[in-house]
């Protein structure tokens, strides 16, 4: 009889890493329920708001890359530390803002580049090094929950500590608990050389990994797509509070909408885990988009009520970040874990233009035009284009020529 060794889980870094990335998607996904309040006091429009948000996911977007190559490089542990000391210091600049170029360093540049040292995209690389290839999409569905769940806390809170303490206070509060990330970095302290994957990756250096992932299809269709899901989500995060006080709808329920967001979220990521790890991904994506296209185009020409934010924020949050497990997996898939932290990000950058794009338009259009639905649209329409790209991707891995020692 044959026995068959099952690798565990590596639960330590698991648990490390969800943490973190609960922490480090918390506070940005909450920079909505400042808006109204801190332009209140300062008199900024929300061009001038949407515009640090703007550069906060185009500075996510740019880091991510660097710092993924930095991880792979250095070591995932340094590079969340990082992080902490970056976000603490981006949201006590963005409380102290006295004109509209400190909120846009503060809440804009440094807390862009605290969440791209600190976001999925690191953590979930050195989770790819850690666990089997058949435990890999599991372990994202964990990692992508838990920032879900940072979400799903950081709603509520920070409109408590608003309501209790004002806007800027808040801020400073926040700041101070990023400092705990720092600490729960040391479990995921190992880089690309390290892992119970490791030993398996090709000995490639980072120009001929950027040369072979820039020269693949699938690779470039993947990266195009994501750009979509950045505008989607970006846009209703900045943007979906202001909206539902423009529609009359009670300030009480963008909180609720927010949070049952991030709630619903934990169920999506856990549940895009566990399909795309038995079925295909690239399917799987293409539907996902689609469900965001149809959820839009109800919730904008239905009656808008009460119950029907609660419902399109429940199915939102099921199609919120259920693209990251199978995004990262089929990066994975395709070229291996050894640069999966540097060509995870360059896919993430992508994510982040079109974060940038949805924030920034978002105020501008309405600025412009009294009114987000140009905007809605748009991101409908990017929806059916993203279902048409992952369609044909190919789950497989890249055509590599084994190296002689093999």
């Amino acid at each position: 009889m044959t026995t068959t060794t099952r690798n565990p889980m590596p639960w330590l870094i698991i648990v490390s890493g969800s943490l973190i990335a609960m922490m480090t998607f918390g506070p940005r996904s909450a920079m909505g329920f400042f808006q109204l309040p801190m332009l209140s006091d300062t008199g900024w429009d929300r061009s001038t708001f949407g515009l640090a948000m703007a550069i906060q996911n185009l500075a996510w977007g740019l880091g991510q890359p660097f710092f993924g190559a930095l991880a792979d490089k250095y070591g995932t542990g340094r590079v969340l530390t990082l992080s902490g000391l970056l976000y603490a210091a981006g949201l006590t600049v963005m409380a102290h803002a006295s004109s509209p170029v400190w909120l846009h360093i503060g809440g804009g540049l440094l807390v862009g580049l605290a969440v791209a040292s600190g976001s999925f995209g690191i953590v979930l690389s050195a989770f790819a090094r850690n666990v089997t290839p058949e435990q890999r999409s599991f372990a994202f569905g964990i990692g992508t929950a838990a920032g879900s769940a940072g979400m799903f806390l950081f709603a509520p809170l920070s409109q408590a500590l608003i309501s209790n303490f004002g806007w800027s206070d808040s801020l400073v509060w926040l700041g101070a608990l990023m400092l705990i990330v720092p600490l729960l970095a040391y479990p995921l302290r190992g880089n690309a050389n390290s892992g119970t994957q490791s030993k398996a990756q090709a000995q490639q250096t980072v120009a001929e990994a950027l040369r072979e992932a820039l020269g693949h299809r699938s690779y470039l269709l993947l990266t195009s797509g994501f750009f979509v899901c950045g505008f989607q989500v970006a846009f209703i995060t900045a943007h979906f509070p202001a909206y539902l006080g423009d529609i009359g709808i009670d300030a009480r329920y963008a909180v609720i909408a927010m949070a049952l967001i991030g709630f619903f979220n934990v169920i999506g990521s856990l549940a895009s885990g566990f399909i795309s790890q038995r079925y295909s991904k690239p399917y799987f994506l293409a539907f996902i988009y689609v469900a965001r296209s149809v959820a839009v185009t109800a919730f904008l020409l239905l009656p808008q009520t009460p119950l029907s934010v609660i419902v399109f924020a429940i199915v939102m949050g099921l199609l919120w970040l259920s693209t990251v497990p199978p995004t990262n997996a089929l990066v994975a898939i395709m070229f291996g874990t050894r640069h999966l932290g540097l060509l995870g990000g360059l896919v993430f950058l992508s994510h982040q233009i079109g974060s940038f794009l949805g924030v920034w338009m978002g105020g501008y259009l309405y600025d412009q035009m009294g009114s987000y639905d140009t905007v809605w649209w748009f991101g409908v329409a990017l929806g059916v284009f993203a279902a048409i790209v992952h369609w044909p991707i190919a789950e497989r891995p890249v055509d590599r020529a084994l190296p002689a020692a093999a």
